[in-house]
């Protein structure tokens, strides 16, 4: 059984980042990194994106050259996938038989696609987007796909509609809420953005429900409503969120909920384990106290770094601004903040140019920015979150005047 003085669960951007960090910091130990993939770690935003569309080559979305893991003695463990934790003796089972010893464990599994539980679900011609494997078999059947169906009114949903229409098929996107996005943002960008995906063509459905998915010879032929409409569909695309991957934590005894629970040092319940990246349910300041968990690239690096320097024994807590992009036709939006248990939004600038932001208040303090096409105001918008100001609407909402003139 091999031993690793950190053992590392998940190459993504989290788990990768973290081994990265440990050797920036001149950890002098051992360090594994252990992933389900066959892959060297790669970025996962460009999937939705510029992978699926083909702009971007497989070689153009890892995280490191592939050289960079053996030169720095970080051992890469692909292609296993940990299936238990015996936090006692401190060892990961692998499937396989496999096992690992480690003196500290960084959990950075993230999560899994969330499927359809309908009928059809497990048809061929249904994908979800969360790996290299999911996308890649997605475009071999472009060449036969004319009509797609995309389920869910998400990032993840939107970005996929935006490129499969580019690529010329005729897109319906199915949400169950009443307006796109509704998660996540406010109801004039949820708007912003339904029309400017039916300017490129896209149908969006909204406050519709689907009953199960159609077949033909095996594989996907429509999606049937829940009015008893059916969609024709050669590709189904389903983008309803993802599961935490965290059942072997639960099962060892930690503490968890949506995600596994952890402290601002981004420890786990359990001793020698950490748990950083999408899985890492933490309370957060920029969400009023809450415990929640962020699926995004600034806070798996952010808690990778956390980590990092705690086991290289400089620690800190984490406590960073948050932050998230979406790339859509020629439309960048750019977040800053959570805008979580907002009660008031200000619109700076005119959403009819395609060049605004979206200022969110609670019970008067700035809590975050949706910015789209506007880069000044992401940028200077961060020190109004990180400060939690109280402005006049007035102010916030004149285009003309530089946010960081208001501080």
């Amino acid at each position: 059984m091999d031993q690793f003085d950190v053992l590392i669960i998940g190459a993504g951007h989290a788990g990768a980042q973290a081994a990265a960090s440990l050797r920036q910091l001149n950890f002098p130990g051992s360090i594994g990194l252990l992933t389900e993939e066959a892959d060297f770690p790669y970025e996962r935003p460009p999937l939705s994106k510029d992978y699926l569309a083909g702009d971007k080559s497989f070689d153009a979305i890892v995280l490191r050259p592939p050289e960079f893991w053996a030169a720095r003695d970080i051992t890469l463990l692909r292609g296993l996938k940990a299936q238990t934790i015996d936090p006692t003796r401190r060892i990961v089972h692998a499937h396989g038989g496999v096992s690992f010893g480690y003196g500290t464990l960084i959990w950075a599994a993230g999560g899994h696609a969330r499927r359809l539980s309908c009928t059809g679900h497990h048809l061929a011609g249904v994908h979800t987007v969360r790996s290299r494997a999911d996308v890649d078999v997605m475009r071999t059947e472009l060449e036969t796909t004319r009509n797609v169906v995309v389920i869910g009114g998400g990032y993840i949903g939107l970005e996929a509609a935006a490129v499969l229409r580019k690529l010329g098929r005729a897109v319906t996107v199915v949400e169950m809420q009443d307006r796109v996005l509704a998660r996540v943002a406010g109801e004039p960008l949820s708007r912003f953005y339904e029309a400017e995906h039916r300017a490129h063509g896209v149908n969006i459905l909204l406050e519709t429900a689907v009953d199960c998915i159609e077949e033909r010879d095996g594989r996907a032929c429509g999606v049937r409503l829940g009015t008893g409409r059916v969609l024709p569909a050669d590709m189904v695309v389903v983008g309803i969120g993802i599961v935490p991957a965290v059942q072997p934590l639960i099962d060892a005894g930690a503490e968890c909920g949506n995600g596994v629970h952890v402290d601002e040092y981004c420890h786990t319940s359990l001793p020698h384990i950490y748990a950083i990246g999408d899985c890492a349910a933490h309370i957060n300041r920029f969400a009023a106290g809450a415990r929640i968990r962020l699926e995004s690239v600034q806070n798996a690096a952010d808690q990778a770094g956390v980590v990092a320097k705690s086991i290289a024994g400089t620690p800190i807590v984490y406590d960073s601004v948050p932050w998230f992009w979406s790339n859509q036709y020629d439309l960048k939006l750019q977040t800053i903040g959570l805008s979580l248990g907002y009660d008031d939004i200000v619109v700076r600038g005119d959403p009819a140019a395609r060049s605004f932001s979206l200022v969110y208040l609670r019970e008067g303090k700035v809590i975050a920015l949706d910015c789209v096409n506007a880069m000044r105001d992401y940028v200077q918008g961060k020190a109004l979150v990180a400060r939690g100001v109280i402005l006049e609407r007035a102010l916030l909402g004149d285009a003309g005047k530089a946010l960081k003139s208001l501080l």
